[in-house]
């Protein structure tokens, strides 16, 4: 019974040790490796002040090994800075309904295998047989899509079904005046956050945290975004998929 109680004691600690490797995740990729890498434009360093890709992944929650999914992708700043950090155990898509040269420039040569392009529509950009994805990105793009004929209650609940259970959601956008709704979205490409929310919200989506590191009070909200004087004010918000 005593040589029975060692084997059974052995294997359970060898059970252990194996439980620990397997919980073993891969390093974080350094951010200085992440903006400095040659896979970025120099017009990608020039945006890095006005977008700070550092705090984006931090808000983010980015890590080695994440699935990711960019929406509206657009030249592919934020698919490439995502990439970079999910490294090459992880994978991100990058969407947009008529990919463009710059975007597909990202991935010539198999110079980001990490990275796929998709080409969908923004009413379901999720490619199909993806799922459980950990993040989904919508960057700088919603108050684009608010005035498209794009059905973003449906586009909510497609990015809502693809997460998997306490996985975020994550838009940012350039602020509009508070109660101006969408109005401005094709005149000043603004957004008044409160649509956001409120948007996200009836998807299912559960607000977890604003993210303060785009703000700019000095910023009026009645000029441009493509045009201010000023840096913009930006909202950030992270939404989780409850369990």
């Amino acid at each position: 019974m005593r040589t029975a109680r060692l084997l059974r004691g052995v294997i359970t600690a060898l059970l252990a040790v194996a439980g620990a490797g397997c919980s073993i995740q891969p390093a974080k990729v350094p951010l200085a490796d992440i903006v400095g890498s040659p896979l970025r434009s120099e017009q990608d360093r020039a945006n890095d002040a006005e977008r700070h890709p550092a705090e984006l992944l931090a808000f983010a929650g980015i890590e080695p090994g994440m699935r990711a999914l960019d929406v509206s992708a657009g030249g592919g700043y934020t698919s490439t800075v995502l990439a970079l950090a999910v490294g090459p155990t992880g994978h991100v898509y990058a969407q947009a309904p008529k990919p463009g040269a710059a975007l597909e420039a990202r991935v010539a040569n198999g110079r980001l295998p990490q990275l796929t392009i998709v080409a969908r529509p923004l009413d379901d950009p999720v490619p199909p047989g993806v799922q459980e994805l950990d993040v989904v990105t919508l960057i700088q793009n919603y108050h684009d899509i608010s005035y498209l004929p794009v059905d973003r209650a449906a586009m909510n609940a497609h990015i809502f079904a693809a997460l998997k259970h306490g996985g975020h959601y994550i838009v940012i956008d350039h602020s509009a005046r508070p109660g101006s709704g969408i109005a401005d979205g094709r005149t000043l490409h603004r957004i008044d956050e409160a649509v956001v929310k409120a948007e996200a919200g009836r998807a299912g989506f559960v607000l977890e945290a604003e993210g303060d590191f785009l703000r700019n009070p000095a910023d009026p909200r009645n000029a441009p975004s493509t045009r201010a004087t000023v840096p913009t004010d930006k909202f950030a918000l992270r939404f989780v998929k409850p369990w």
